[in-house]
């Protein structure tokens, strides 16, 4: 089974309510499938609340959908199920969740061009990761390259519910995200680059090795 990553936020605040319910979990039928439908359900329920002008109900559906989201992993590792089709979920919840919350704010039309750029990036970060080969993966995983993790993007999307800060929170959003992405571009061109000349320079045998006066391969002897 592929290691999950956890980012900032889901090691040190979600892991602390997802771990005991996914526990209690595994002693019932319930799959990871299961709860990610639950996930997504509460998604659904952030997105009614912001249309319902609930923005605070609306930022703790979202937080919460965070933490049962990190349940799906939690309950396939404990239970040793798979756990791909809640990877499906995850990324309609990501797209679903910016995108209503982008419909919100005082000035509609910037907040849906701010939204989209923030839905752009979020995507992408989550491309990013998932296109990049496993060997190099976990360059995305530390330090700078791993600031824009979906668990982050919902703190942030809570914290703009709470403080109905709806389009300065879109706004950091699409700020980080992107930055995010043009850092692990960079990132991904510099090793993967010093990577492959490695890998030339390992293919050429050195100068010292090669005589003229022997024939190639197909070069006749006489």
């Amino acid at each position: 089974m592929t290691t999950v990553y956890d980012g900032l936020v889901s090691r040190h605040l979600n892991r602390h309510f997802s771990r005991p319910i996914a526990r209690a979990l595994s002693h019932t039928p319930a799959t990871p499938n299961q709860v990610s439908v639950c996930s997504l359900l509460l998604a659904v329920g952030s997105l009614a609340a912001f249309a319902a002008g609930q923005p605070i109900l609306g930022g703790v559906l979202a937080q919460t959908s965070s933490i049962v989201d990190g349940v799906d992993g939690d309950l396939a590792r404990l239970t040793g199920q798979s756990s791909a089709f809640g990877g499906f979920f995850d990324a309609i919840l990501d797209l679903l969740g910016l995108t209503i919350w982008a419909a919100q704010g005082a000035n509609k039309d910037l907040a849906w061009a701010v939204g989209f750029v923030a839905l752009a990036g979020s995507y992408t970060v989550t491309y990013t990761r998932a296109r990049i080969d496993e060997g190099h993966r976990r360059m995305f995983d530390r330090g700078l390259s791993s600031m824009a993790s979906r668990d982050l993007r919902l703190l942030l999307v809570l914290i703009g519910g709470v403080s109905g800060q709806g389009l300065a929170t879109l706004v950091v959003l699409a700020a980080l995200t992107n930055t995010i992405v043009l850092v692990r571009v960079i990132s991904a061109r510099v090793t993967l680059g010093g990577a492959s000349t490695r890998t030339v320079e390992r293919a050429v045998p050195p100068a010292s090795s090669y005589n003229p006066s022997e024939p190639e391969n197909d070069e006749p002897r006489h």
